[in-house]
């Protein structure tokens, strides 16, 4: 039943109402008349009875006579009498049975009926009296009662009288038409668009969209009127359109307006206005449909960034997509599209083919050929978007056929053709039981575990891959809860979802189980409330994954990292314990070394005291490598302090500390940064490449340039000088522990090493750039 149809019946019954209630009112009034007039004569004249009792017959066959239902009840509500109409409406003859007319009742109305019942005695008369009440066959109606009270000669109550009328077909349209009262508020206040009632450009009332697209509550935009929101370039066209729209020249209009909203920023939107009339053809107010646009005007700019993104997203889609240039050749086509029109061949293959022809091509697979041809050059003349038109198929296929012509900076650029198989939708009922069937089997045969339960963790539902999973089978399952049967490690967990789901919130989280076997297994769980028709969360449903294999291979790495850690913490013991050890002989033979050149200076030759010196140079570089094993062992991230450390303060205080050649010079190219690092750590880093250039340059100035820059993820150091070069088969190996480039005893081998260590712990990179006779540049980088 449409709006119109509604409305007429309304107007049909309020006419109806009225005209009954005049004529009760007229029947009423007679009948008060006809009453006083038997008291009065009763009171003048007691031989007068018999002419009362006729009169009285004669009101009675009144009553009996009219058309609508007419009933007269003693005061426990047993029927005395009652006319044909109402015979006819209840299904009781009360002259072949009793008919109490409180056991019609319906049980809603029983307190109501009681209260209206106590109102009659105390008043006399009952207006308007509304209920549900049952008649004889069951049928539940709606009436409206008029009544009064009948009297004795003494003024005491014996009986009560009323009028009924069938108020069903009323009370059902009422309901109908609040319930699509309700069903258009929901419709109004959950629509993507946003929707504006106005009266002289005064704003009535907004749906929750258009509040939200301008920021404002429905109570602010009461207050406000369309132009306040509205940019004043827009404002001459529409008061041109609103003007013809008052005057009857339009019913609707579309524009696009732009729209300030509350932040200041602005919307651009299409906007659909529609005049509403009363029944005498006056603008009663405005409609709006407001569209925001302001995402595809900007697309439009963007049109040539997402032409990467677009194409992937097109060969993956599950519609038929073919895109041509202004040429008409193809662009770009998917799968989906071949698997449509049975084209033997791939997407990229069809790249670059001319579809000038296609359309008489393909014509022979639609039922209308002539109607197919003319339509694909009718769009593409007229070079404007239409969506959803609809092709019927020779097979019996039905698709639903988009044409989007594409623009750039108003010049034409081709078009975009989208197909889609709507055969199933159109004959939604035809094939639902084949759609549920086969969802049933993939969701039956899919290697996730799927179980459904209800809100007390019984289950309702499982798939074979659950099954598998816990080792249960689905009969030994469906009917138990779920915390019962499963064998969770933790339960507690279980319970605590529950109560998320509950709250309609979904998450994903690891449990551990027992299988049926006994064995122990992992799995991810994916959880979310499951509901019912109207929204009410009626249970859950889990996607599992058993990650056993994943969780055991993790279980192992954690427990090789303690291991590992143990070990690299023992290997540290071990370096101190064993520097100290090496360290106590190499202290007891320089002793040695020492008592014997001053005991024995006078008697040892040059080539001994010679030798003496060269056993004390090799302790002294073995106590270097010792200690250069020890730092190297030292350096790791556990103990890893930050702290600001400005950098210039750094290699000051290194030039202070290291022994420098007065024909070197060390400078700081720019200013060096202050950076969040370990000190201690930073302070070696520099210390080593400094040391390591000024022990290295032979040239008569020397010189060793400091410098940095910043880039997008770190810092980058660089430490240059004009040495003796390092030759390019080295520039590798230097950093490993225990090498250096020559021999002498300027170098352990370690120091690069521990620059190299320290820089991986800041997730850097060194490299160097060296050649022989010139010098070399360190480079290194620290992660900001």
């Amino acid at each position: 039943m449409d709006s119109k149809e509604v409305t007429l019946l309304k107007k049909a019954l309020d006419r109806q109402k009225k005209a009954r209630i005049q004529a009760e009112k007229i029947l009423e009034a007679k009948s008060k008349e006809l009453y006083d007039t038997s008291q009065h004569l009763k009171e003048a004249n007691n031989t007068l009875e018999n002419l009362l009792s006729e009169k009285s017959s004669e009101l009675d066959g009144v009553f009996i006579n009219i058309i609508d239902p007419y009933v007269m009840m003693d005061l426990e509500f047993n029927v005395i009498n009652m006319n044909s109409s109402a015979k006819e409406f209840l299904g009781y003859d009360p002259a072949a049975e009793q008919v109490n007319l409180g056991d019609l009742v319906h049980p809603d109305f029983a307190q109501y009926t009681y209260e209206s019942f106590q109102s009659l005695l105390k008043v006399g008369h009952l207006k308007n009296y509304r209920a549900k009440i049952i008649v004889k066959d069951g049928t539940e109606k709606f009436v409206q009662i008029n009544s009064s009270l009948i009297y004795d000669k003494h003024r005491k109550p014996i009986a009560a009288q009323g009028i009924l009328r069938d108020i069903t077909q009323e009370t059902e349209i009422k309901q109908l038409l609040a319930q699509q009262k309700k069903q258009l508020d929901i419709i109004v206040e959950n629509s993507p668009l946003g929707i504006v009632l106005t009266v002289h450009d005064k704003i009535i009332k907004a749906n929750a969209t258009f509040s939200n697209l301008l920021g404002y509550s429905e109570k602010e935009l009461k207050e406000l009127t369309v132009k306040d929101i509205s940019a004043p370039e827009d404002m001459a066209l529409s008061n041109k359109l609103i003007s013809k729209m008052s005057n009857g020249k339009l019913d609707k209009f579309s524009m696009v307006k732009k729209y300030f909203k509350k932040d200041g920023s602005f919307i651009l939107a299409k906007t659909t206005v529609s005049a509403v009339k009363d029944k005498d053809g006056k603008i009663g107010y405005q409609v709006a449909l407001v569209e925001d646009i302001t995402r595809e005007m900007e697309a439009e700019a963007q049109l040539k960034a997402s032409e990467e993104r677009l194409s992937t997203l097109i060969l993956n889609l599950q519609t038929g997509v073919l895109l041509e240039d202004e040429n008409r050749k193809i662009s770009l086509t998917n799968q989906m599209f071949c698997d449509l029109f049975q084209i033997p061949a791939s997407p990229e293959q069809l790249k670059g083919l001319d579809c000038s022809k296609a359309a008489e091509e393909n014509a022979k697979y639609f039922k209308n050929q002539k109607d197919f041809i003319t339509r694909i050059d009718q769009l593409l003349e007229e070079k404007k978007v239409v969506l959803s038109d609809v092709l019927e198929m020779k097979d019996g296929r039905i698709l639903e056929r988009d044409y989007i012509p594409i623009f750039s900076n108003g010049e034409y650029k081709g078009h975009l053709w989208t197909y889609q198989d709507v055969t199933i939708r159109r004959n939604y009922k035809k094939n639902l039981e084949i759609q549920k069937e086969k969802y049933s089997s993939i969701i039956a045969n899919m290697n996730l575990g799927m179980i459904e339960v209800d809100n007390n963790d019984v289950i309702q539902m499982v798939n074979q891959s659950f099954c598998n999973m816990c080792g249960f089978a689905e009969k030994e399952l469906l009917g138990q809860k779920a915390i019962d049967i499963l064998r969770v490690k933790d339960s507690s967990i279980i319970e605590e979802k529950g109560h998320k789901r509950l709250k309609g919130q979904s998450d994903s989280y690891e449990i551990e189980v027992t299988h049926k076997d006994g064995s122990p297994r992992y799995w991810l769980i994916s959880g979310a409330p499951r509901h019912d028709d109207v929204k009410n969360v009626v249970g859950s449903i889990g996607i599992h994954l058993d990650i056993t294999h994943q969780k055991q291979l993790q279980l192992q790495k954690e427990k090789l990292l303690r291991e590992l850690e143990t070990s690299n913490q023992g290997l540290q013991e071990y370096a101190h314990i064993v520097s100290h050890d090496l360290k106590s002989p190499l202290r007891s033979i320089s002793a040695l070394a020492t008592w014997m050149n001053e005991d024995y200076k006078d008697v040892l030759d040059d080539n001994g005291i010679y030798n003496l010196q060269m056993m004390q140079e090799k302790i002294e570089s073995m106590d270097k490598l010792i200690d250069g094993i020890l730092k190297y062992s030292s350096i790791t991230g556990d103990h890893l302090e930050s702290e600001p450390t400005d950098l210039n303060v750094v290699v000051n205080e290194i030039r202070e500390v290291i022994f420098i050649p007065e024909h070197v010079h060390v400078v700081i190219m720019n200013t060096l940064p202050t950076i969040n690092v370990d000190r201690t750590k930073i302070h070696q880093l520099f210390q080593n490449l400094i040391g390591n250039s000024v022990v290295h340059i032979e040239a008569e100035e020397g010189l060793v340039e400091i410098s940095s820059k910043e880039t997008s993820s770190h810092w980058q150091f660089s430490i240059k000088d004009n040495g003796v070069g390092i030759p390019r088969e080295y520039h590798e190996k230097i950093f490993k522990i225990f090498q250096s480039v020559g021999e002498g005893e300027r170098s352990t081998g370690i120091g690069l090493s521990i620059v190299k260590k320290i820089v991986d712990l800041y997730e850097g990179e060194i490299w160097l750039e060296s050649e022989v006779g010139k010098g070399s540049t360190f480079h290194f980088t620290i992660k900001r």
